[in-house]
């Protein structure tokens, strides 16, 4: 299947996105499962063990620093992970939607090394997580709770995680209906919500908003 980025942008406004069989699969299908991984905002669960973490700032956490860095560890083989779904088209495909405004990455830096984070699609009040990965400990994690922090503070209504998975259930990650999952689509996407939102509320540089103390308390507030 060949689209350009309009295209990408109306598959996740009607619920559908897109995946490759394997990294080195030139071919793109979309996927609108019968049901439906999300992250509720409003009662986002930090363990204990990893509240320490990110308390501790072990991590600078960044956000779109790194994009095109960010995809391309996400799509690389990975101990017991072979092979991915991010193909080529797929990463000119968000490489675009990046470049758009549309697209963003959460990172997590030991000094100067990217040692893990996430990347996905934002629309209105809708924010679709599309991968994370992780070469030290809990550094996905940490960008996680950072994301659901941002999206809180910027009036998002919908965290899309996709698939439900033992990595996720943790964080309070529910599994819903295709139907269900579209009405709260259909309520986040006329949210006119802000990514940088918590960039321009706290003290420092761009794309780093005020450590880890300053995610929990946001997400404190909610739950």
């Amino acid at each position: 299947m060949s689209f350009g980025v309009e295209d990408l942008i109306a598959c996740y406004a009607r619920g559908v996105f897109p995946m490759a069989e394997a990294r080195d699969d030139p071919r793109i299908f979309l996927v609108d499962p019968e049901r439906r991984g999300v992250i509720p905002l409003d009662r986002f669960h930090v363990p204990s063990r990893l509240a320490r973490t990110v308390r501790s700032n072990l991590y600078t956490v960044r956000t779109d620093t790194a994009f095109p860095e960010v995809i391309r560890a996400c799509a690389a083989a990975a101990p017991g992970r072979e092979t991915t779904w991010i193909n080529d088209g797929i990463e000119q495909l968000y490489g675009e939607l990046f470049a758009n405004g549309m697209a963003h990455s959460v990172e997590c830096w030991s000094g100067d090394e990217l040692v893990g984070g996430l990347y996905g699609v934002s629309l209105g009040g809708a924010f679709f997580g599309e991968s994370m990965f992780s070469s030290m400990r809990d550094a996905s994690k940490v960008a996680l709770v950072h994301l659901v922090a941002r999206l809180i503070v910027g009036g998002y209504g919908l965290l899309d995680a996709q698939f439900i998975t033992p990595h996720l259930t943790q964080f309070g990650t529910q599994e819903i209906t295709r139907a269900a999952y579209r009405k709260r689509l259909a309520a986040a996407l006329p949210l006119k919500a802000d990514f940088n939102r918590m960039d321009q509320d706290a003290v420092g540089g761009a794309g780093v908003a005020g450590g880890g103390g300053a995610a929990l308390q946001a997400i404190s507030h909610t739950s």
